[in-house]
């Protein structure tokens, strides 16, 4: 009942000094609710364990070629039967290939992501169904009925958890041709890896699959593999197997594994794979939000303890009176659980919307950003936190005792407060060393988002839409599909606002898959110093296709109409190829001819072909541009389309409407999907560094205010406690300009102590990060000035009104006070 009464009394007495109790819940606020967001989604993402049965036991296989820059070259099926063949440490291999599928029969057509796998494919993964049943051996061979497993996500979004769905009829369209499935099951929820799929069939929906090209050919690969650990095995001995039995491979194969590709195999737990992309970012993300709780507590340990030290005087009156020290410590005690508390409810209602933000943030770096919820685990452990803190900052300040001369009473608080003053300055500096740190992480990002912000592609993308029309085979000769493109372009050139239009296999910065594709070759009169064949990202693209991107041709004709099947073949390459092949000499009309073994699965000419032109380089991948090493084939010659580009008089997307009809006129089930700028596009690639810099940013802000707050309070606290000082100062001549600077130069020196200490404190944690993180952007000079600037100068201005206040005090009021 007395510490109930304590704590009426406390709101009352905080009710009376609300910013003080406003400024603490909003910091407290602050620091548990990041925290306990942002271990939200650390913990669904990284920490969680996946839905498959025993991951512990699940592996992903991957092949490299460092040697061409290849970081994943997947694998072949002679490749998976050569290593399959010969483990005992893996149990057993399962297949999957990422191939785009146009759906009929599921609602409207439609284009979506998809994947091919084999019958052991769901038994390694460790799946299992919600509904129907998965695909196993008995699907597989050339034989098989094609079958189709829907994904949750796609079971509940797009066909509204409909049971009956199970036996449905569906038409697979592809690239390679079309064939029929049914609908056999539903999958569990689980992580979509290696790509966010919808459906996922059997080979045998993929014609291109059962090609002899896709059997026999060594080295077409686009197939992942994924492994079990054997009872009794460990990473390590499946990690020792595969290296010999690859070894041995690439031995028997030496015409396909050339040495100086450096073909290589690897092997990691499934969950550590999954979580490659977002571990650094998340971790660090992880690290700011404890920088910020750091300053989060320092700042509100100096306010409780500036106002403890404040009431000095009435603690002293009230032990003068008769109150025990333990009467004292209770009613501290009240005021600090009011606080910490109150921090503590307003962190959870802080948390609840961050958490729905970052997870926005985390699905751009995982794909297992849609499992995230708040785990009220941390929150808790917040609570009991401010709880601990609060009874810490009641029992940390020292009391007047009733025996001590007059109570207490004696004026000499002010030296009582020079000792106090000294711990809230460690405070003060400890949150401008955390704040330094944010500040400098968070201008690493602002400089590369500047940078990819200023850099623009060699023409205007706003004015270009991008629309996806997948081929669409069924009951079409190869003839007619062509033809269709032909007249899809030439009824959309005559539309009102069209400027031009041209088709293409793939979307810059979008069509992830098709923009990877690169093959060797060889070159008329070029020869690289090491013997070794050239290399080049291959594009197939229509007439028209730089006029409608914008850009003019260096030298040379474009494609045109003649540059199809049967005759002879033409090619354009990149201004940055052209000067690697010939440099100071005259790329056109030499011969290139493409050497990559793969060529012959694909159905791709490894004829002499003769350059016509030279274009400006187009970096389709990257942001931030690089010399582009590109080869543009007529696409009526080889490949396919599959990608329309228009560009635009006015607004591009008020064309839509009027394209998606006149392709409707042509063909009413052809799915029109995605129309977007180049520059939306962009934009959309950009968002990850933007989210990166705004959630960086956003916490270096508010620890920057934070830290302005603490600044502040203590120099207003050392100037409470130095009236007397500053009184006897100004009576005996002093200038109000000099007071006013002595302050100044206080908070000023306490930034440079917080600087320094930052930077040491960085350069000490860069260090031992360097040694588990590689691919982390260090914060140059130019970080470390402007934050150290940013620090001085937001200290500077913190320090003002103390100061102003200290240049106003009246000599003679100061010192009838004391």
């Amino acid at each position: 009942m007395l510490f109930l009464h304590d704590l009426r009394i406390a709101i009352r007495s905080l009710w009376r000094v609300k910013t003080l109790w406003f400024t603490v819940a909003l910091t407290l606020a602050l620091g548990i609710g990041a925290n306990a967001a942002i271990f939200s989604v650390v913990r669904a993402v990284l920490l969680k364990p996946l839905a498959n049965r025993d991951e512990s036991h699940l592996l992903y296989i991957r092949q490299s070629a460092p040697g061409l820059g290849v970081e994943n070259a997947t694998f072949s099926v002679p490749e998976i039967k050569d290593i399959g063949e010969n483990l005992h440490a893996i149990s057993k291999l399962g297949t999957f290939s990422t191939i785009g599928f146009t759906v009929v029969g599921l609602g409207t057509p439609r284009e979506i992501p998809a994947g091919v796998v084999d019958g052991n494919y769901f038994d390694v993964m460790g799946l299992s169904p919600v509904l129907g049943r998965l695909i196993g051996p008995a699907d597989d061979g050339q034989n098989a009925p094609g079958v189709v497993v829907l994904t949750y996500n796609f079971w509940r979004e797009a066909m509204h958890s409909d049971p009956n769905v199970l036996g449905k009829q569906v038409r697979l369209e592809s690239y390679s041709g079309a064939r029929s499935a049914t609908v056999i099951g539903v999958l569990q929820p689980s992580v979509p890896y290696p790509v966010a799929t919808e459906i996922i069939a059997n080979v045998v929906t993929s014609p291109h699959h059962l090609s002899a090209t896709m059997v026999t050919g060594r080295e077409h690969r686009m197939t992942e593999v994924f492994g079990r650990l054997a009872p009794g095995a460990t990473l390590d001995s499946a990690r020792a197997e595969l290296d010999t039995v690859y070894a041995s491979m690439v031995k028997s194969h030496p015409e396909v594994y050339k040495s100086g590709d450096r073909y290589q195999i690897s092997v990691k737990r499934m969950h550590e794979q999954i979580n490659a992309r977002a571990n650094t970012i998340l971790w660090i993300l992880f690290a700011a939000s404890g920088l910020l709780f750091v300053i989060a507590s320092s700042n509100v340990a100096n306010l409780v303890l500036a106002r403890t030290v404040r009431r000095e005087s009435e603690l002293a009156v009230r032990s003068a009176l008769g109150a025990s020290t333990t009467t004292l410590r209770r009613s501290l005690l009240a005021e600090s659980l009011i606080l910490c508390v109150s921090g503590a409810v307003a962190a959870i209602l802080l948390a609840i919307p961050m958490v729905k933000v970052l997870a926005k943030y985390a699905s751009r770096f995982s794909v297992r950003g849609s499992e995230i919820s708040l785990d009220f685990s941390l929150v808790w452990f917040g609570i009991a936190l401010a709880i601990i803190a609060a009874v810490f900052l009641a029992y940390i300040p020292r009391l007047p005792k009733a025996d001590s001369p007059q109570g207490g009473l004696t004026g000499r608080g002010t030296r009582v407060a020079g000792g106090s003053t000294r711990r809230l300055r460690v405070f003060a500096v400890t949150q401008i060393a955390a704040s330094f740190l944010l500040l400098a992480g968070a201008c690493v990002l602002m400089k590369t988002l500047f940078v990819l912000e200023n850099t623009r592609p060699p023409f205007s993308s706003d004015k270009v839409l991008a629309v996806n029309l997948p081929v669409m085979n069924y009951g079409k000769t190869p003839e007619q599909v062509r033809l269709f493109y032909h007249d899809v372009e030439r009824r959309i050139a005559t539309l009102p606002g069209v400027e031009q239009v041209s088709s293409g296999f793939s979307v810059p910065w979008r069509d992830e898959q098709a923009l990877n594709i690169a093959f060797t070759f060889a070159a008329q009169g070029a020869r690289r110093a090491d013997g070794q064949d050239f290399r080049a990202n291959f594009r197939s693209v229509s007439p028209g296709f730089f006029a409608t991107m914008g850009m003019p041709l260096i030298a040379g004709r474009d494609f045109n109409d003649d540059d199809r099947d049967g005759h002879e073949r033409v090619i354009i390459i990149s201004q940055s190829l052209a000067k690697l092949l010939y440099p100071g000499q005259n790329a056109l009309n030499r011969k290139l001819w493409w050497t990559d073994g793969v060529m012959k699965f694909i159905g791709i000419s490894q004829e002499p072909r003769r350059i016509i032109a030279v274009v400006p380089d187009l970096d389709d991948e990257n942001l931030i541009p690089s010399p582009a090493m590109t080869v543009y084939q007529p696409v009526d010659q080889e490949w396919s389309s599959g990608r329309l580009f228009v560009r635009s008089k006015q607004d591009a997307y008020q064309l839509v409407p009027a394209i998606t009809q006149a392709i409707h006129q042509l063909s009413g089930d052809q799915p029109v999907e995605k129309p977007s700028t180049l520059g939306d596009i962009r934009a959309e690639v950009l968002a990850p560094d933007k989210l990166n810099a705004v959630v960086f940013g956003g916490f270096a802000a508010v620890a920057l205010l934070i830290s302005v707050v603490g600044v502040a309070g203590v120099l207003a606290f050392s100037v409470s406690g130095r009236t007397r000082e500053f009184g006897i100062r100004m009576a005996l001549g002093a200038q109000r300009s000099n007071i006013l600077k002595d302050v100044l130069v206080d908070g000023a020196v306490m930034a440079c102590i917080g600087v320094g200490a930052g930077i040491v404190i960085g350069a000490a944690a860069t260090r031992a990060v360097d040694k588990y993180v590689t691919a982390l952007n260090q914060p140059g000079i130019l970080a470390f000035v402007a934050s150290a600037l940013v620090i001085l100068l937001a200290a500077v201005l913190a320090s003002a009104a103390p100061a102003a206040r200290a240049a106003r005090i009246n000599a003679v009021e100061a010192l009838r006070t004391e």
